[in-house]
């Protein structure tokens, strides 16, 4: 008889203090004090885009997996959290405030971000700012960067899917031989905008890209790469959290 699968431990309820009032958060905490940190940022609060999110969700539990303190939060106006949208300006802040709030609880960590779609965009203009040891960007709505930010002097891996959608990746392709830095460029065959059932294939990028960024932080407590978490499925979010597609 099989042993029964061991669902992950739910993530903590948080509350941050942004610039435009309370910011709701859900942190995974390992169990003992880790190397990094990791911010994730959300898709567009406007499209239905949460901390509730699945790829958002994939990216925390990943990192998670790998011995990091994972923090993902709603951007200001959405769920709990206070204020309205701010076209992605205030969601630059408010992610500055989410990496401020992890940095003082663990101190003596160092910093990762990532973010998907609109989430992506705001990770990466935040960047230049936090200055993190490592940078993932999935599905970055690409037209809507500013041609001026500064580009980020950390790792950097963008995720994308061959069949995305919403952001084509030819469009992609252009916008980084253009950038003048080289970030790696991951394309997971047949994913669209979503990444429906590629969710697995996700994991394993932003888990080898982010163990190699953190290898000069002290060692974590992680999950050796390629082995199974105790996890409710292929990006599935938690028991008591919702899973919307954008």
């Amino acid at each position: 008889m099989n042993a029964p699968t061991r669902r992950a431990a739910r993530p903590e309820r948080i509350e941050i203090d942004g610039p435009a009032g309370v910011l709701e958060g859900l942190l995974d905490a390992p169990a003992r004090a880790p190397s990094v940190v990791a911010v994730v940022c959300h898709p567009h609060p406007l499209h239905g885009g949460t901390m509730h999110n699945k790829v958002v969700y994939t990216l925390a539990r990943t990192f998670h997996r790998a011995g990091a303190a994972a923090l993902r939060f709603n951007f200001r106006g959405v769920g709990d959290s206070a204020g309205s949208h701010d076209d992605g300006v205030g969601e630059v802040d408010d992610a500055a405030a989410a990496a401020a709030w992890i940095r003082a609880k663990y101190p003596q960590s160092a910093l990762f971000l990532a973010g998907f779609s609109f989430g992506a965009g705001v990770a990466l203009l935040a960047a230049a700012r936090l200055e993190p040891i490592g940078l993932i960007t999935v599905a970055p709505p690409v037209a809507k960067i500013p041609a001026d930010f500064v580009r980020p002097r950390c790792p950097w891996l963008i995720v994308h899917g061959e069949h995305d959608e919403i952001v084509p990746l030819d469009r992609v392709r252009v916008w980084v031989a253009g950038l003048g830095v080289s970030p790696t460029l991951a394309v997971i065959d047949g994913a669209t905008h979503f990444f429906h059932g590629a969710l697995g294939t996700l994991s394993d990028r932003a888990d080898s890209f982010y163990r190699s960024a953190a290898a000069g932080t002290p060692a974590a407590a992680g999950t050796p790469a390629g082995a199974a978490e105790p996890a409710v499925g292929d990006g599935a979010p938690a028991a008591g959290e919702r899973g919307e597609s954008c």
